[in-house]
């Protein structure tokens, strides 16, 4: 493996120029330029980038800690981080949180030890609590999960909004007994709940809520156990994909008639729901996008750290499907 050594032996110039030309500096003839260039190439040289961002004291890598990878919600939030990161000649480092704060801060400390430019984070519900700029050596985006009052750039839906827009569609198909299956142990969780509920007390309506972990195994047990207990609801919704997953796998292992016997709907429009029949309906976030806009909030932040905190709204768009509104099928 050629050393930068070679390479300055190759061209005839010295370890100091050749390290201009890699990086890029002024006071390099364009003779010297070229003869370092034909060298780098001849000996197909490839910089120890390790070492050069420890000299600099500094990485090009931006870090994305999720808080559930398996969530396909997470998987179209990484896929915009490193496209834009790849257009950027950026390198990202991705971790799974697991919903464990332990990991959670594991994984922070590891990115503080790696020297990371940035962080995008979805943090936990303990973390959001106390979360502040100002403890962190590198600037850090929220994504999916920031309270009313953090002080913190970020990037988020309008859960709230989404969650009451979705009742409100349940409530306007004659629902009354409507049940709201959300995870508890996060921001957004606690947001869409506040919706449902909005919803439900403008009707005049009882709420029923059942917090649980979001996975899909919890939603398949919490579902049964609903199902269960006598008179079905007349709807059940789902506040992420993952619960909506476990929802309706319960609801076909009772056998009930969709959207005869009870109506579904939830969270994030994923591939399965426009596919299984009836099609479920759903509050499709613009997922991409949130993660598009993570990212270039966080560059914009590496390159002016001085800026004010900005925060990112977005709004969720209704896609009422077969699974609440009879005769649709899409």
């Amino acid at each position: 493996m050629a050393r930068i050594l070679d390479v300055a032996r190759a061209a005839g110039v010295s370890v100091a120029s050749v390290s201009r030309v890699l990086q890029g500096q002024a006071g390099v003839s364009e003779e010297t330029r070229k003869r370092v260039q034909d060298a780098i190439e001849a000996l197909d040289y490839r910089p120890d980038l390790a070492a050069r961002r420890l000299r600099a004291r500094r990485a090009d890598t931006l870090g994305l800690i999720v808080s559930d990878i398996r969530n396909p919600f997470f998987t179209e939030i990484s896929r915009a981080v490193e496209d834009v990161a790849y257009r950027n000649g950026l390198r990202v480092m991705l971790c799974n949180a697991d919903e464990d704060p332990e990991k959670e801060a594991f994984y922070l400390e590891m990115m503080r030890d790696e020297k990371v430019s940035g962080v995008i984070l979805s943090p936990t519900l303990p973390l959001l609590g106390h979360f502040k700029p100002a403890d962190y050596s590198f600037p850090i985006v929220l994504v999916d999960r920031c309270e009313r009052d953090t002080e913190a750039d970020a990037v988020v839906l309008d859960n709230a909004d989404a969650a009451l827009r979705l009742s409100e569609h349940l409530i306007a198909q004659g629902c009354r007994r409507i049940a709201f299956l959300y995870g508890a142990s996060s921001a957004t969780g606690r947001q869409r709940h506040d919706g449902y509920l909005a919803a439900m007390r403008a009707a005049g309506l009882m709420p029923e809520v059942e917090p649980l972990q979001p996975n899909v195994e919890r939603a398949r047990v919490v579902t049964s156990t609903l199902l269960a207990r006598g008179e079905l609801p007349d709807a059940i919704v789902a506040r992420s994909g993952l619960i909506l997953l476990g929802l309706l796998e319960s609801v076909r292992a009772a056998g009930l008639a969709v959207p005869g016997q009870i109506r579904i709907a939830g969270f994030d429009d994923m591939p399965w729901t426009r596919l299984v029949t009836p099609a479920i309906t759903v509050l499709a976030q613009p997922t991409y996008e949130i993660g598009r806009s993570a990212i270039e909030l966080l560059l914009q932040r590496i390159a002016n750290p001085d800026q004010a905190q900005r925060r990112v709204v977005l709004r969720g768009e209704l896609i009422a499907r077969g699974s609440t509104v009879a005769g649709e099928q899409a």
